[in-house]
């Protein structure tokens, strides 16, 4: 056989391998996480003109696009090698769309590219598979995601998972007696569930990707920041680093807008020792956005002060100084004999 057919046979195995690994992944991840098989449905492969596909929409997922360079480049590797792995798109409405579920750089590339269809893997999903499939080929395969976009991804997939094993009370049945306390009894066994599902649905996740469970709630719980501030984070580390966003993030959304502008001032960093004056003298969740400039103030001034005032004690290597020092007595000595000489510079200046 040819090097040049040979090529495009691995290459076409290659392609097949991924784009199956795409959908089983997601349907490993949805097993794991809600100890089910996923609910069947017929997967149909055709191309689907790219004006009939809308982003995914079902969660925030939080996963950036490529850059506009980044895009280019992929786009010119469409047109030169076509597409390795089809898009997953579900049905939605009105009738005649489809929302993608992985796949977007894929279609934004082929929009550049100046293709008009794509060919597509349309599956049947529920908004619990959809948030899987949309979330768990991302973070496996882009080890690139800032620690806001995987929040975001790992959120989406507690919430689908909090919801998916919700109990419900029907109050309609609700009486005095007896069966009053039979309904306080299961509504109490409905909380403790509830409580075990948010516990083990974070255990499961962190399992599944082979992160911490303590990574999970770091990187949730940034998720809580006002957008200025996740873009803050994402773009500008140097300016607000991972210490100071997460106490930030104890705040509520009015009071998070004060560390913008104190995030945005020009060659200053708020380190971790400001913010915890900050949370000292106005503890979260609500804080009064002067109340948080005159801390940070204080921080500021306190630094400031600590710059200009002098040294408490002076030090020189010895090294340089041995040649002269020798048969002089002790430090005692030696720092009396450099006070006279400063004395005498003094007079004469």
């Amino acid at each position: 056989m040819a090097k040049a057919a040979m090529n495009d046979l691995l290459k076409k195995r290659m392609t097949a391998s991924q784009q199956a690994s795409e959908l089983q992944t997601s349907d490993q991840a949805y097993e794991k996480l809600f100890r089910e098989a996923p609910p069947p449905g017929e997967v149909q492969i055709r191309s689907l003109p790219l004006d009939k596909l809308v982003p995914f929409f079902t969660a925030d997922i939080g996963f950036r696009p490529y850059s506009p360079t980044q895009l280019q480049a992929f786009a010119e590797q469409l047109n030169e090698e076509g597409l390795l792995v089809r898009i997953i798109v579900r049905p939605t409405t009105p009738k005649g769309s489809y929302e993608i579920l992985a796949g977007h750089n894929r279609a934004n590339a082929a929009k550049l590219a100046g293709w008009d269809v794509i060919p597509t893997e349309i599956v049947e999903a529920d908004d619990a598979r959809a948030i899987v499939i949309a979330t768990s080929t991302n973070l496996i395969q882009r080890q690139n995601l800032s620690v806001v976009e995987r929040g975001k991804a790992y959120r989406a997939l507690l919430d689908a998972k909090n919801r998916h094993g919700q109990w419900y009370i029907d109050r309609d049945d609700e009486t005095f007696g007896e069966n009053r306390q039979k309904f306080d009894a299961a509504e109490k066994e409905v909380l403790l569930e509830r409580g075990r599902q948010r516990y083990n649905a974070r255990k499961l996740v962190a399992e599944f990707f082979g992160v911490t469970e303590y990574e999970i709630r770091k990187a949730v719980k940034l998720t809580l920041l006002i957008p200025p501030l996740q873009d803050i984070l994402e773009t500008s580390p140097k300016r607000l680093n991972l210490a100071c966003a997460d106490l930030m993030a104890d705040y509520d959304m009015a009071s998070q807008e004060a560390f913008i502008e104190i995030c945005s001032i020009e060659g200053y960093q708020i380190n971790k020792a400001a913010m915890q004056h900050i949370v000292r003298k106005c503890p979260p969740p609500t804080a009064d956005r002067q109340a948080v400039y005159a801390a940070w103030r204080e921080v500021r001034d306190a630094a400031e002060k600590r710059m200009m005032a002098p040294p408490k004690k002076i030090s020189f290597n010895r090294k340089r100084f041995a040649p002269y020092l020798e048969g002089l007595g002790s430090d005692q000595e030696i720092e009396a004999l450099f006070l006279e000489f400063l004395r005498e510079r003094t007079k004469n200046v």
